[in-house]
This record gives structure tokens, C-alpha cells and sequence, in this order.
């Protein structure tokens, strides 16, 4: 797959607006409900409590109220995916079987060079380290470190995993003989600031190199793993332009192709575990980097899969951060399995002792629903020999169990507890309908409703309250609308107004509207947006394009807004000429304050 940059022909782009709908993109993600002429949700890129996302199926867009974020199929993709232009289109034609001739007039991502030289760098450091690893004698321990690991060449190899010597400029060399920048390079993560600021040093020095790959399989980070002892066991490349670990999956690049074919993600709390798991025959394994789950990564995975087995640490530690995860992962709306591991045990470590086989039969394959896990979890924190302890875990195991919609759900759990404490099934049951009686009680609405909302990332509402704007903006806005909705509005404005806007992103977007219509497309926000490719005015068209204009025009409409748009920088020009005048009044100058009055005058007249 060709990176970033090659022109996409104009009609892969519409082909990829036209089989992606904007609604089944985003409902991956948001949980979308109908009112009026909108789809509402709860936007995946800023915390609110209500709704303020929505998406306008017959426009082709979303349009975030709260935060500003709108755009079309491809842009919702980038954002949540963290893909460039060029990268997004390419996934989205990938899954339709769109093919990608490079080349014949398109959409150009902006030149981006810092970026470019960032991977480029990232790339051949990466090639570097495995290199050392491999050849030289730098790498004979790491080696070594690996091989008791039970990491294969063929792994070490495929991972492309490496070794930083302990050294102070290994990769400082290698990178100034390639004439890198090296104040770049210390911005993008390759590289620290030596104390004092007297130059620069190599950030990962005496560690196993784990190379972290975006979804185009492109190195933008490095995990370091400290070899013997030392502080941090674990050192990931700082966040930069390329590298945002609450939206990036280690092996993602790798395990897509298997995860397209099953819906299925095992998520992993470690890069050892994925490589294992991968030799095992697990190809759908993903870890975090180094960080707790983020609502990034639900939005990423739920844009890929629809189930997801959390395969964490058989200790304490772990399972506390799969019961953490759970309810991020449900509220999305996907389906949630654990796995379950001797206590104390690691993927990593089962698969060494018990072999992949056994992992994938007796792990993996025989992950348990959620619930299931939580009556596991609970029923290790009580000592059910003693009665004090059996009544605290029924107590807290009803309250698991009232909370599910399907009774004969509730019956299997109540019937597994009955057998194995001894106890009666009517009794629990209706200890378990009373309980749910009165959980209705408190939320009257039932607990569906609060459901609807809650996609799992809204905890601090964030309430925007909207200002009023100027007569000529809101002008400038209608005139835009109209002319987003029809060709022959903006070449009436394009005749009288032409650029003379007087907000800079606004006299953008209409030289942008006046090039698109001059190639001969046909209107539409969706297919228009891509030809922008800039953040800020595709958010400023979305906004626009969402305002309650009427399709149909006349000229007395739009001379009425660009009067008003016209008259603006005369009004800029009578504010300071008033101050003059009262200045020259107050001093006494007559005949000045009535020479400024009436050039007032004919400024007002015009």
C-alpha cells in the first residue's frame, strides 16, 4: 500500500462517499437516535452528558454542536482512526474492493515534510536496531534475553524487534550521517536533550526495541524494554505528531486482516503477549501501549470488530483492569468475553508452559460473558465456607444479576449460584425481583433510557453557550449555504461579491466553492468537503452547510446579505472617524469636527 501522499483519482473518492453511508460509518462508533431531521448522539470527541453530535443522513455529514468537529465519511474515519487524508480513503476503498490507481488529478494531502521525515526516520531506526540485534555483538544478550522469552527468529524477525546498545549516541550518529534534523528528531521521540541543553543523546539506550506501527504498518514509535534491572522496566516514545497512544493498537497493522474475518478483538495488556499469541495461531491480538483503556481505543476497536475477549494478567493487578474496562467496552455497544488464566499467570507465561494450543482451547475459545467474570471476581473477595461471607456474595451477586434485561439470563446465573451454595432457586429469585422492583423505582424510566445516551465517554458535560453573531458574519454564513446548496447562487455571488468576504475561512471556502463548480461538479457538502482538505475550514463549511437555509432563492435574498457584507469595512471605517470627531470637538477644533461629520456622511450615504 502506497504511503501518504500519491494523488487518489477523484472518483475513488466519490466511490468511497458512496458506499460508505455517513450513517452506518458513524453508528459504529456513536449510538445514533432519530429526532426531527437529525440523527443525535453523544460525541465521541469531547465528554458531554447530552447529546449534542449529530448526522444529517441526506447531506452526508456530521456536525458535533458542543466541540465544532464535522465533516464527512472519510473525515469521521481519520479523526477516530488518526489516519491522514490519503490513508483513510485507501482503508475505506480497501474494504469496499474499490481499487486505488495512483495518480490522475484528485485530492493532494497537503505536503506534510516534517511528518514525512519523522517516519522515514522512525523507519530506518527501526531497521537499524534489528539490525543490531541480529549482527552484532551489541545484541548477543538481548538475543539471548529473547530466546528464554521463547520468542522465535521468525517472530523476532516479523516484529521486527531490535535492540538499542547502552550507549549515549548509537542512533545520534546513525541519524546526523543521514542528515536528519536533530531538533526534529528530539521533538518526534528519537532522541533527548542532553542536560544543560548541550546537544542531544539517544533516548532508548540498553533496552529490547518494540517497534509500534500505525494501521498502515508504518513505524511512528518505539516501547523500549530495560534489559536486567533498572527504572522505567518499560520506556514508550513521548507523544508527537505521529504517535497518540490513547488512539494507537500495537499490532493493529498485522492483526486487521483477521479481525475483518472474525469481528473478534483479543485485547492484550502487553507487546509479549500479542507476539506470543500470534506464534500460538491468535491473529486478531491487539495490546494497549503501556496505558489503561481509552475511549480512543473502544472507538478504534468498534469501528473494526463487534466482539471483544479481554485477555489480561491472571493477577490481581490485571484482573482489576478487565473489570475497569468492561462497562467502557459495553456502553459502546460491543459484545464483551473474558479469558480467564491460572492466577498469576500471563498470556505470555501459559503459552511457554502449556503450549498455543492449550491457550487457544482452554483461553481463548473458553473466554466467559461478562457477567460471568464479574460472579468469578466476587466470589474471590468472600470466603463462601463461612455463612457471613456466602450472604455478602449473594448480596452483591443479585445486584449484578437484577441488572440484566433477559430473564432467562437471570435464571441461568440464579440456578448456577443455587447449585453451588445449597440454596433455594425460589428464594433467590424472588430476592432477585424484589431487588429489581426497586431499582425501577429509583429509575423510573428504566435503566434502557439512560442506556441510550451513555456510549461510555461522558462524564464531564461541557455546555457551550452560543454568542450572537455580527449582522455581517451571519450574512456571509447565509450566502455560503445557498451557494453550497447551488451552483447557480454562487456564481450570482461569485459575479458581485467574489472574495470580498470579510472573514478569511469564509473568503476560503467560496474561492474553494468557485474552483469546485468551475470543474463542472455537482453540489453537494459531503463531496465538496474533500476537496478542502483543511481542518478548520472543513469544520466552518459543516457548520455552515448545517444551517436551516431554504433550497430555493432569489436574487433579492442574496443582494440583502451581501449589502450587508458590503457595508461592514465602510461601518469599520465611521467607528474611529466618531472618536475623532468627539475628540475634536472636545478640544475645542469646530471646523475639523465638522469636516470628519461629513465625511461620515458620505461614508453613511454609500
Amino acid at each position: 500500500m502506497a504511503s501518504g501522499h500519491g494523488t487518489i483519482p477523484e472518483e475513488v473518492i466519490e466511490n468511497v462517499l458512496a458506499r460508505h453511508d455517513i450513517v452506518d460509518t458513524v453508528s459504529k462508533v456513536v449510538q445514533l437516535s432519530k429526532q426531527g431531521k437529525y440523527l443525535w448522539g453523544l460525541c465521541p470527541f469531547h465528554s458531554e452528558k447530552s447529546p449534542s453530535f449529530t448526522v444529517t443522513p441526506d447531506r452526508g455529514v456530521f456536525h458535533c454542536f458542543g466541540c465544532g468537529m464535522g465533516g464527512n465519511a472519510i473525515k469521521f474515519r481519520m479523526e477516530i482512526e488518526g489516519l491522514s487524508f490519503p490513508e483513510a480513503v485507501r482503508i475505506m476503498a480497501e474494504e469496499s474492493d474499490i481499487p486505488v490507481p495512483e495518480g490522475r488529478g484528485g485530492a493532494m494531502a497537503p505536503p506534510d515534510p516534517e511528518r514525512d521525515r519523522l517516519i522515514q526516520a522512525y523507519e530506518l531506526s527501526a531497521k537499524f536496531y534489528h539490525f543490531l540485534l541480529k549482527n552484532t555483538e551489541y545484541g548477543t544478550a538481548a538475543m539471548d534475553y529473547l530466546r528464554t522469552r521463547g520468542f522465535s527468529d521468525k517472530m523476532i524477525d516479523q516484529f521486527q524487534i531490535g535492540y538499542a546498545p547502552d550507549r549515549w549516541d548509537t542512533l545520534l550518529q546513525f541519524l546526523e550521517k543521514r542528515s536528519f534534523d536533530l531538533a526534529e528528531m528530539e521533538k518526534g521521540g528519537l532522541l533527548s536533550v542532553r542536560g544543560e541543553n548541550k546537544g542531544y543523546l539517544d533516548r532508548f539506550r540498553g533496552r529490547v526495541i518494540f517497534p509500534i506501527a500505525n494501521r498502515m504498518g508504518k513505524t511512528i514509535a518505539f516501547a523500549g524494554r530495560i534489559l536486567g534491572e533498572g527504572q522505567p522496566k518499560y520506556l514508550n516514545s513521548p507523544e508527537s505528531r505521529l504517535f497518540n497512544k490513547s488512539r494507537i493498537l500495537y499490532n493493529l497493522h498485522q492483526s486487521k486482516a483477521s479481525i475483518r474475518k472474525t469481528r473478534q478483538i483479543v485485547l492484550f495488556e502487553g507487546y509479549g503477549d500479542v507476539i506470543s499469541a500470534w506464534e500460538a495461531g491468535v491473529h486478531n491480538g491487539v495490546a494497549t501501549m503501556g496505558t489503561s483503556l481509552t475511549e480512543g481505543h473502544v472507538a478504534l476497536m468498534k469501528s473494526l470488530g463487534d466482539e471483544i475477549v479481554l485477555a489480561y494478567d491472571g493477577d490481581k493487578a490485571g484482573q482489576a483492569a478487565a473489570l475497569k474496562a468492561i462497562p467502557l467496552l459495553e456502553d459502546s455497544g460491543l459484545r464483551v468475553k473474558v479469558a480467564l488464566l491460572p492466577s498469576g499467570l500471563d498470556p505470555d507465561e501459559f503459552i511457554s508452559r502449556h503450549g498455543g494450543d492449550r491457550f487457544r482451547e482452554q483461553v481463548i475459545d473458553s473466554a466467559v460473558s461478562s457477567i460471568k467474570f464479574k460472579l468469578i471476581y466476587l466470589k474471590k473477595n468472600h470466603i463462601l465456607l463461612e455463612e457471613d461471607g456466602k450472604i455478602a456474595y449473594v448480596k452483591e451477586a443479585l445486584e449484578i444479576i437484577a441488572g440484566l434485561h433477559s430473564s432467562t439470563e437471570r435464571e441461568v446465573y440464579l440456578r448456577e449460584i443455587s447449585s453451588e451454595l445449597e440454596l433455594s432457586y425460589d428464594s433467590l429469585k424472588q430476592d432477585c425481583n424484589l431487588l429489581r422492583a426497586s431499582m425501577q423505582k429509583n429509575n423510573p424510566e428504566g435503566d434502557n433510557n439512560d442506556k441510550r445516551w451513555n456510549n461510555g465517554r461522558h462524564k464531564k458535560g461541557q455546555v457551550q453557550t452560543p454568542t450572537l453573531l455580527p449582522a455581517y458574519h451571519v450574512a456571509e454564513r447565509r450566502l455560503l449555504s445557498f451557494m453550497i446548496q447551488d451552483p447557480e447562487a454562487a456564481a450570482y455571488v461569485g459575479e458581485r461579491l467574489g472574495e470580498e468576504f470579510n472573514i478569511d475561512d469564509h473568503a476560503a471556502i467560496a474561492a474553494y466553492l468557485y474552483a469546485y463548480y468551475a470543474q463542472g461538479k455537482p453540489p453537494g457538502i459531503s463531496r465538496f468537503l474533500s476537496s478542502l482538505q483543511d481542518d478548520r475550514l472543513e469544520k466552518t463549511a459543516t457548520a455552515i452547510s448545517m444551517m436551516d437555509t431554504p433550497p430555493d432563492w432569489n436574487t433579492q435574498v442574496l443582494d440583502d446579505c451581501i449589502r450587508e457584507v458590503q457595508k461592514y469595512p465602510l461601518l469599520r471605517k465611521i467607528e474611529p472617524k466618531r472618536e475623532e470627531m468627539i475628540q475634536a470637538e472636545k478640544s475645542g477644533d469646530f471646523l475639523r469636527a465638522a469636516q470628519i461629520a461629513s465625511e461620515i456622511l458620505a461614508l453613511e450615504r454609500q
